[in-house]
């Protein structure tokens, strides 16, 4: 299969290059993590490189020990930091991350719509089911996968019923005639639901006729079908070509059997991407990176998700799927067990191998250890075979890995003809439709 299309490229706004002990360089910039010229600087860089979007991801929870090595989970909220974006930017699609799980309907499809207003059509929202901090919101554990995604389903029906209560041509503004609206156009939405009981109309219209993108990132079979019915994208976790291919072939069956065309879902994995201008300098930095990295919390994290418990396996001996116990533990996410499950199962790694691999030291994404060159011919096979639609940039190590993956990395991708060269709508729902040759 060949890809002709032009990709999708967004790029976190979580700081991923300041991880492990990224923010230890004398770069970093780690003193303004919690202010908005960092973040404004990456989304200035990423407009001019044309990027589909900036995406910042989100936790409603922390982790107070990790903060002893590194900022961990801690962020501004991502609504407010992109409102903060709005007057900087003019074409860069801003994509803020809500739970279903802890918020209301009401109130996120009038957040988003505010955003969607002052930003002129450029807001998107991706839709989390979250894996914790329920303790935050006054529940003792967290709902079944099950649950959470039944909620997700009707909450994300009401908001998009509350949009559409209120459509923008209702607005007449007539100062001559005195009318303001067709009030006979906003109706309320009366829902009655098995969770959430909403009235509506929204008490502000559309913007535009340009529908707001919904991204979803759930890849276990039940977070597939829900993206497969809603989502404009979904962003993935997919270590190598064979798990992206699996999951975008997939997808697009899915979305043809919700009554969607299957281009309508797009496959959008992240890349970490250690870039430096050779490879021996990329391959210090991502050791350097990981320089202090707690084998223990790798050991637990991999018993966590197999039940196997490695603290006593040395380095060479080989990991296969035989050594898997029989009762599997109880998960906080399938979707990363079962990638961590088929790397076993697939490669048979030694201990020391799987202790670098992504799926144990970061949340199993695509990634390219080398230089511009090798990143353009990674993105290039991956797209030549139907893998991919687009990638979410997460640069790692550097700021200089940041820089050189919006700066260098995407002109290269323009030369080629992988992705556009120049904006070619204003909206983000504009941008995700620009996919013809490039």
């Amino acid at each position: 299969m060949t890809m002709t299309r032009r990709l999708h490229v967004g790029v976190s706004l979580a700081p991923t290059w300041l991880s492990g002990d990224g923010w230890r360089r004398l770069d970093s910039n780690i003193e303004n993590i919690y202010s908005e010229e960092l973040y404004l600087d990456i989304a200035k860089r990423a407009e001019a490189a044309k990027l589909d979007f900036v995406f910042r991801p989100d936790t409603l929870f922390l982790d107070p020990q990790a903060l002893e090595t590194g900022p961990g989970f801690g962020s501004l909220d991502p609504t407010i930091l992109l409102a903060a974006m709005v007057r900087e930017t003019s074409h860069v699609g801003l994509l803020t991350t809500i739970s279903t799980t802890f918020n209301s309907p009401y109130v996120v499809a009038r957040q988003l719509q505010s955003l969607n207003w002052l930003s002129k059509g450029r807001v998107g929202w991706n839709i989390v089911t979250a894996l914790d901090g329920n303790e935050n919101f006054g529940l003792p554990a967290m709902p079944s996968a099950g649950e959470r995604y039944a909620r997700a389903a009707e909450f994300t029906q009401v908001v998009r019923r509350l949009w559409a209560s209120y459509p923008q041509d209702a607005l007449k503004q007539d100062r001559e005639s005195g009318r303001y609206a067709v009030s006979a156009l906003v109706q309320p939405i009366d829902h009655v639901g098995a969770r959430f009981s909403v009235k509506g109309p929204l008490n502000l219209p559309a913007y535009g006729t340009s529908p707001i993108p919904l991204i979803q990132a759930g890849a276990s079979p039940t977070g597939r079908d829900f993206a497969a019915c809603v989502a404009d994208a979904i962003f993935a976790s997919t270590p190598d070509m064979a798990a992206a291919l699996e999951l975008r072939t997939d997808l697009r069956q899915r979305a043809l059997g919700h009554g969607r065309r299957a281009d309508d879902i797009r496959v959008l994995p992240g890349l970490s991407l250690f870039l430096a201008p050779n490879r021996a300098e990329a391959h210090e930095l991502f050791a350097e990176t990981h320089a202090r990295a707690d084998i223990g919390r790798k050991i637990a994290a991999i018993r966590d998700m197999t039940g196997l418990d490695l603290s006593h396996w040395p380095d060479d001996r080989r990991v296969s799927a035989a050594d898997m116990p029989e009762v599997a533990p109880a998960l906080r996410s399938r979707t990363h067990a079962d990638l961590l499950l088929r790397l076993i199962r697939n490669e048979k790694p030694t201990v020391a191998e799987l202790l670098t691999r992504p799926e144990v030291i970061g949340s199993a994404h695509w990634r390219v250890i080398g230089t511009v060159e090798d990143a353009v011919e990674q993105i290039r096979q991956w797209a030549g075979a139907g893998a991919i639609d687009g990638f979410i940039i997460l640069p790692g190590g550097s700021v200089e890995a940041l820089r050189l993956a919006l700066d260098d990395l995407m002109p290269r991708l323009v030369e080629a003809r992988l992705f556009r060269d120049e904006y070619r709508g204003s909206t983000f729902a504009d941008h995700l439709k620009d996919d013809g040759d490039a």
